[in-house]
């Protein structure tokens, strides 16, 4: 695992080679950091995100922004007015399409494969959070979605962090296919559904029990995700013990990483964007390296 600098005059015009070698070392663990962001945003929309502040950090932890139905939610609706809530919709919606436009070009393997999802925004310092601990972002953990499941599809999150003077302070560890073979087998080991299963499941979405019941939604795939996101934040060994990576990223930079494969940690920082994409199984350049993969070998079995 490396933060590997990619600086502006790299992207000026990159081969398809390049593209491909930017794909393969986000596969396998590395985090891609941008000395100088490649995102363009104005100064006056910086200024309104800096402005803003939740007043209840209990409530949403960010802010999210939904491309495809062009949709804010997390809003403190205590505080914002319909104007300001009409002009972060729309820097947001900015925010998204710059990102996309981007990432376009710099993963071109990517871009016929994959789905964009949510935008956010992160106004609360992280430093010192009263929140849950399955929802706390300063304690390592691997990325999965309990309601949204991807069916092998992987999580792809481009940063940016937007304070004027703070680093945004991450640890990382050792990917997951390195940790996972330490707990899976004997702990929590990844499950083939069973027939019955399967037949209870597809029951379960056809009457509609899907959105009050998000595990009937899941492959035994997202199953393991989401259990083994619990696990790291709830076992203090691995919190304690595992090997730990500090990377802080000063004001004006942008970095990306596969969140569903490093364990990561957000320890301190305010003020920060984020565009999320799925990325299928199909567009990975090496998909054997993939989570997927690595649990399928475990489990010797389909997952999805």
């Amino acid at each position: 695992m490396a933060v590997l600098p990619i600086s502006l005059e790299a992207l000026k015009s990159p081969s398809a080679e390049q593209a491909r070698e930017w794909c393969a070392e986000l596969e396998a663990g590395d985090i891609l950091y941008f000395p100088q962001t490649p995102i363009a945003i104005p100064e006056s929309d910086l200024q309104f995100l800096l402005g803003q502040q939740q007043t209840d950090s209990s409530l949403h932890k960010n802010i999210a922004y939904k491309p495809n139905i062009d949709k804010l939610s997390g809003v403190d609706t205590k505080t914002a007015d319909a104007a300001a809530v009409a002009r972060l919709q729309a820097i947001m919606r900015q925010y998204s399409k710059s990102v996309t436009e981007f990432l376009t070009t710099f993963l071109a393997p990517y871009k016929a494969n994959w789905q964009l999802d949510y935008a956010s925004f992160r106004p609360q310092e992280e430093e010192g959070r009263d929140l849950p601990q399955r929802r706390r972002n300063d304690l390592l953990h691997t990325d999965a979605f309990p309601t949204r499941p991807t069916y092998g599809a992987r999580i792809l999150r481009f940063f940016n962090n937007i304070h004027p003077t703070r680093t945004r302070d991450w640890i990382v560890s050792d990917p997951f296919a390195a940790i996972v073979k330490q707990f899976a087998p004997a702990e929590i080991a990844p499950q083939v559904d069973t027939t019955f299963s399967r037949a209870a499941k597809s029951l379960g979405r056809g009457i509609g029990l899907g959105a009050a019941i998000p595990a009937i939604k899941r492959s035994p795939y997202d199953d393991f995700m989401m259990r083994f996101h619990n696990f790291l934040k709830e076992n203090p060994g691995f919190q304690t013990n595992c090997p730990k990576h500090a990377f802080n990223f000063p004001p004006g930079t942008s970095w990306m990483v596969y969140t569903d494969t490093v364990p990561h940690a957000v320890l301190a920082g305010q003020y920060a964007l984020e565009q999320t994409f799925l990325v299928s199984p199909e567009a990975l350049v090496t998909p054997e390296t993939s989570p997927l993969k690595v649990l399928e070998e475990i489990a010797g079995a389909s997952l999805v």
